[in-house]
């Protein structure tokens, strides 16, 4: 749980770094230049031996959707929304966690999919105020297709590992980050001539504390932490950086909110949330 809150608490000031240091920047370049400094930060730590091809086949897959595919939406939708909204519009993946879960555990929760249609309610209060509603929507779509990458990445990570417990998560998570960097560096050469990029100082210590703190490090801790808390509390921690970036990018980044529909948005947001947890009495 400690890893969780920790990497939370990281992950609330990046999405207002992002906004707001990397404006400019082509948004398959900041997921390529962010995944490929966690890969080499991780690389020495790789230990391929006794592991099959099938698992590190596996490993890698997963890295390429939690991690790159969820970048590259994630890093998209910042042309579209302000760093708050961003926030406010990822607090659906607890709900994705827990859809993803019961898929694959064969199972149903029908106060899940409830709780998705009130989270996708609670972005309209947002959505429905911006004076472009058709670059927001989207926006939200982006979100939304980096939430589902990245809680189908945690679910499946966490079932892996729990079937390969002779795993040690440091001498594998090279391979997480070597399947996103080569999904990323796909995208990113099909869009950018990377002779002309020209980054700031600025850019440069930004994308160094995103690539080897937020993304390197924190990733690391997030997916350990997802293999010794139960899924329902994965589910819940999800969320712990939407209030917690909200504050950061309203407080220290100069960002500027609706109130009204902000509160209604969060009001909505948390009984989508406390409805996908509880449990029925019979």
């Amino acid at each position: 749980m400690l890893c969780l809150v920790l990497v939370s608490l990281v992950w609330a000031f990046s999405f207002g770094l992002t906004k707001g240091n990397l404006v400019g920047l082509d948004s398959a370049f900041i997921s390529a230049a962010r995944l490929s400094l966690a890969l080499l930060v991780f690389l020495p730590f790789l230990r391929l031996r006794g592991l099959s091809v099938a698992t590190g086949f596996k490993l890698t897959a997963i890295g390429a959707v939690q991690f790159g595919l969820m970048y590259l939406a994630l890093n998209e939708s910042y042309r579209y929304l302000q760093a708050y909204e961003v926030v406010l519009f990822t607090i659906t993946t607890p709900i994705l966690v827990t859809l993803f879960a019961d898929a694959l555990d064969r199972t149903f929760r029908w106060r899940a999919l409830a709780a998705a249609v009130l989270a996708v309610l609670g972005a309209a209060f947002i959505a429905y105020r911006s004076a472009e509603l058709k670059l927001t929507l989207t926006g939200v779509v982006l979100v939304q297709l980096s939430n589902a990458a990245f809680a189908l990445g945690q679910v499946a990570y966490r079932r892996l590992r729990q079937r390969e417990t002779a795993l040690r998560d440091r001498d594998v998570f090279g391979l997480l980050y070597l399947g996103a960097s080569v999904l990323t560096l796909a995208v990113m050469f099909t869009r950018v001539d990377i002779t002309t990029l020209s980054l700031t100082t600025k850019q440069l210590w930004t994308l160094l504390y995103l690539g080897v703190l937020a993304s390197g490090l924190c990733f690391f801790l997030w997916n350990v932490g997802a293999t010794q808390v139960g899924s329902g509390t994965l589910a819940v921690m999800n969320n712990a950086k939407a209030p917690l970036g909200v504050a950061c990018s309203l407080l220290f980044f100069g960002e500027t909110a609706p109130l009204l529909p902000l509160i209604a948005s969060l009001c909505v947001f948390g009984l989508a949330v406390w409805l996908a947890r509880s449990r029925p009495t019979t």
